[in-house]
């Protein structure tokens, strides 16, 4: 979703730096792109654990996350990436089932997804409905089970190493698009098979297949 359908990633990296700083931490922009498709409370944890060289406390994970959320609900509605509405027609022409795989637990986002995409609540994973997220390969197995179909009859569109990692261990052929400030190496070393700059792009690669 983040990143792949929604322009939002800036809105999360710039909510993330702010909710921890509330909490006198220090967190670098680029970790939130580094981190994105993760639940909440695994980027919390992960970065006080670097950061600060020690675990979170239960009353930080729940208030950087309570945090970030109120400070989401405050900026404008994130933008549809051009192009990914009639790239998602497109599949669903050629008769393939579309599933989101997301960490987020953000309603502002997850509310858009049917009058924007088409996207019924039965076909999103979210951080709801996981125990453990991205990179662990959970996410996208939950993913298979709600389309009924193997990993080998299954793409992954995804834009963050954390999200391309968790489908490459479900199996899955996954390639990357590359919206954020990430090097594309950094997209194919966590195991993309392609990396993409654009909806445009991923749809001529595609025709093929469809």
């Amino acid at each position: 979703m983040d990143g792949v359908l929604y322009d939002s990633m800036k809105n999360h990296a710039d909510t993330w730096v702010e909710a921890f700083k509330k909490f006198n931490i220090d967190f670098p922009r680029k970790e939130a792109y580094l981190n994105e498709g993760s639940t909440g409370d695994f980027t919390i944890k992960k970065a006080i654990k670097q950061l600060c060289n020690r675990d979170a406390t239960p009353e930080e994970i729940s208030g950087i996350y309570e945090e970030k959320t109120r400070l989401m609900h405050q900026l404008p509605p994130a933008e549809i990436i051009t192009g990914m509405q009639d790239l998602v027609k497109k599949v669903r022409t050629a008769g393939k089932k579309i599933v989101v795989v997301t960490g987020s637990k953000q309603p502002i986002l997850l509310e858009r997804l049917h009058a924007d995409f088409g996207v019924a609540s039965d076909e999103v994973v979210s951080g709801y409905d996981v125990i453990h997220g991205k990179p662990h390969p959970e996410p996208y197995l939950t993913g298979l089970q709600k389309t009924n179909s193997t990993a080998g009859q299954t793409i992954v569109i995804e834009n963050a190493p954390l999200g391309i990692e968790s489908a490459t261990k479900a199996g899955i052929f996954t390639i990357a698009i590359n919206t954020g400030p990430l090097e594309p190496e950094t997209l194919l070393n966590a195991g993309a098979d392609h990396v993409f700059s654009s909806p445009e792009e991923i749809d001529i690669f595609l025709k093929g297949i469809l």
